[in-house]
């Protein structure tokens, strides 16, 4: 099975990729377009991409992507622990001496309260990704360099890890998501959280209270909504979209009977399936 994953190697996307589809030949992508693409176009059965960072927040490119790409559906979601290493080349003699700390500017975020103590005079470098920030420092062993990456990216590229689990926060978690083109609820070998159903709803137009029917129809049948986030349209300032999540088992009749009633109000809804989350490990 060819699983497409937000490249490059060793990314936490890869990690997350690995540990689902354990035997699938994981092919990295050099962004999440190109993995919604590589779905859409057949050119894989699955791909694994980021949805959302207890940090940073939702991953709106995803979003975006996920309302305008057709005929995408969402299989699991998996939950990955982010734990963040320093680095260094194996021949630097001298860990205590670094010239300049490589990485993807989320994780120099999540590690600034480390590197301020640590580091306060070292020259820190945006990286496109953790593993990037790895692989040019295995690339350049005669510099005092360091990247700030993952333990995959350790091992894939030889380095030697000096501190580990520098992030500010340890409740530091990303959420992922995987998709194809069938709404399938997958079923792996992993500690499975909980079961949710998604769907993005827009309204016809922007009217007082109706946001508040949009919920309504799900309150009174006690539906658990876990999540909800708006995002623009793009087609004007005050026009966005809905992505919300039902909590819990599939409860068919319900579920339908609310989609039913959302549509009789005028309120277009794309559902992205059902399926199950699972906890991974970092």
């Amino acid at each position: 099975m060819k699983i497409a994953f937000l490249g490059p190697q060793a990314s936490f996307t890869q990690l997350t990729a690995s540990q689902l589809f354990p035997e699938g030949e994981l092919l990295p992508q050099s962004s999440i377009l190109d993995c919604f693409l590589a779905v859409k176009n057949n050119l894989v059965e699955k791909a694994v991409v980021p949805l959302e960072n207890s940090i940073e927040g939702t991953v709106s490119m995803t979003l975006d992507y996920l309302y305008n790409t057709e005929e995408i559906c969402i299989e699991a979601e998996a939950v990955l622990p982010i734990a963040h290493q320093l680095m260094i080349h194996p021949q630097n003699d001298n860990e205590d001496v670094i010239e300049k700390i490589y990485s993807h500017p989320q994780a120099l975020a999540q590690s600034f309260l480390f590197l301020n103590k640590n580091y306060k005079d070292v020259v820190l470098q945006d990286f496109a990704s953790t593993s990037a920030a790895a692989k040019k420092v295995a690339e350049t062993p005669d510099r005092k360099l360091a990247a700030i990456a993952n333990n995959f990216a350790a091992k894939l590229y030889g380095l030697k890890i000096i501190y580990t689990n520098i992030q500010d926060k340890e409740e530091n978690h990303t959420r992922f998501i995987v998709i194809s083109r069938t709404p399938d609820f997958l079923k792996v070998d992993l500690q499975k959280a909980t079961e949710k159903t998604s769907l993005l709803v827009t309204l016809p137009e922007d009217y007082a209270g109706g946001l508040h029917q949009v919920l309504s129809v799900f309150a009174w049948r006690k539906l658990n909504l876990s999540k909800i986030e708006s995002r623009t349209l793009k087609t004007g300032l005050g026009n966005y979209f809905f992505f919300i999540n039902i909590d819990g088992p599939y409860q068919e009749v319900l579920i339908k009977n609310s989609f039913e009633e959302l549509e009789s109000l005028g309120v277009q809804v794309k559902s992205l399936g059902h399926y199950p989350e699972y906890s991974l490990k970092g």
